[in-house]
């Protein structure tokens, strides 16, 4: 009872400041978009944003490692494994500019979907061919600007934390527009906000580690299944359920 209680009250938290957000993200929006075409000061807000659902969560902690290896003025093709949608959050504050590929049904949200439209992140339809062609497009145009773009390429929430394959669509990218990789690992999240729950789960530690970025040189002459397993692997290889069990980090608490 009590747990229910905790998640009614934080998604009603949630719901009222998302209206206050939005509103700043508007106006944000409507000051910097003429002299900011790429939408970072936005973007910056938003990860504030997103990051102060973790923050004001006290049961929640995140700890992140590797935020040295980003450079600056540099567009990567950022892709990392995808436990939970607290991911999003998780991501978010790492506070560096990209821009998101998520499905479409997302960007209905009232405000927060709202709010990516306006940050002007990519939208995919699952299974619409047409979608992905125009996603695609979308994030040659976005790279091109500058701009790096994250995928979570196993397409959706994996049940256990481990690994499910990658799809193709950012390794296509990477390899077309010559753009390096920048791999993450996410630790934690599944637990503490468990695919198709909304519950309040009690204290977990998450954890989010920018991995060594992958010149397009390293990759330049696999396929494009080749680069997705070699991605896939770098990653696997800092994810705990991929681990011997006596190696693994206990999130909870």
């Amino acid at each position: 009872m009590i747990k229910r209680a905790v998640s009614v009250l934080y998604i009603v938290f949630i719901a009222l400041t998302s209206i206050l957000f939005f509103g700043c993200a508007s106006i944000i929006w409507c000051l910097t978009k003429p002299l900011d075409r790429r939408l970072v000061i936005l973007h910056w807000f938003t990860s504030f944003w997103a990051a102060l659902y973790l923050w004001t969560m006290p049961a929640w902690s995140v700890k992140a490692s590797g935020r040295k290896k980003i450079k600056k003025n540099t567009a990567y093709m950022v892709v990392s494994n995808h436990q939970s949608q607290l991911d999003i959050l998780v991501a978010f504050s790492l506070f560096f500019h990209f821009k998101w590929v998520s499905k479409a049904e997302v960007f209905k949200l009232p405000f927060i979907g709202w709010n990516m439209i306006l940050n002007e992140y990519i939208k995919i339809i699952r299974g619409d061919s047409q979608s992905v062609e125009k996603m695609m497009q979308q994030c040659e145009a976005s790279i091109a600007q500058g701009n790096s773009v994250y995928f979570f390429p196993e397409g959706t929430r994996s049940r256990n934390g481990r690994l499910k394959p990658f799809k193709p669509g950012a390794f296509i990218l990477a390899k077309k527009m010559k753009t390096p990789i920048l791999p993450i690992a996410i630790n934690g999240s599944k637990n503490a906000l468990p695919k198709h729950s909304i519950n309040f789960h009690g204290r977990h530690h998450m954890r989010i580690d920018v991995l060594d970025e992958i010149p397009y040189a390293r990759f330049e002459n696999l396929s494009v299944e080749e680069t997705a397993e070699l991605v896939r692997d770098c990653i696997i290889a800092h994810v705990d359920e991929h681990r011997p069990v006596n190696q693994q980090v206990v999130h909870g608490g």
